[in-house]
């Protein structure tokens, strides 16, 4: 063999080498998978609070307005009351005592019974009465998405459904959602 022909082989046998790497690269994209099943779909939900403001109508008990804050027509009412019922027992000195007595006693228990009437007396009205409260709600915020991929299981959030397939561009996982066509 001569120096030219071993040149030849040699030359030859780099450009199998280099086409054969090219073949089996091209191949492999060739037959590298353009999806990955999915095997479930489960909504991830969150929990939101949003306060928010609750009104009711209420009645409501309120003092009437007096009249007679130092209660005198009770106390008038009540000494003159007792002073004649006073007068009523005894003779002499002691019916003036027992006058005086029942005047007094009878002013006093006027004033009270008066005090009494006047915190029984009441007006009722309606009002309008407002709290805020929260109301919860669930909110979707994805989709836990469980696929295959070249014969791996693994598990990722996505923004949307995406069906039985994630598409693969370049071995990785488009998580985009596809534009809509129309």
């Amino acid at each position: 063999m001569d120096k030219s022909m071993i040149k030849g082989l040699v030359v030859g046998g780099i450009g199998m080498v280099v086409l054969t790497a090219g073949g089996v690269t091209g191949y492999k994209s060739l037959t590298q998978p353009k999806q990955a099943e999915v095997l479930a779909v489960k909504e991830a939900m969150q929990t939101v609070s949003t306060p928010r403001e609750k009104c009711e109508q209420v009645v409501v008990q309120h003092q009437a307005p007096v009249q007679d804050e130092k209660r005198i027509a009770g106390t008038v009412l009540g000494g003159v009351a007792g002073g004649l019922l006073g007068s009523q027992i005894g003779g002499g000195s002691g019916q003036k005592v027992a006058t005086v007595l029942g005047a007094a006693g009878g002013a006093y228990a006027g004033n009270q019974v008066q005090k009494g009437m006047q915190q029984r007396d009441t007006n009722s009205a309606t009002e309008r009465r407002c709290k805020t409260v929260n109301v919860r709600s669930e909110k979707l915020v994805g989709y836990d998405v469980t696929y295959r991929y070249e014969g791996k299981q693994d598990t990722v959030r996505m923004s949307y459904n995406p069906g039985k397939q994630i598409p693969v561009v370049e071995g990785k996982l488009v998580l985009d959602e596809p534009a809509k066509g129309g």
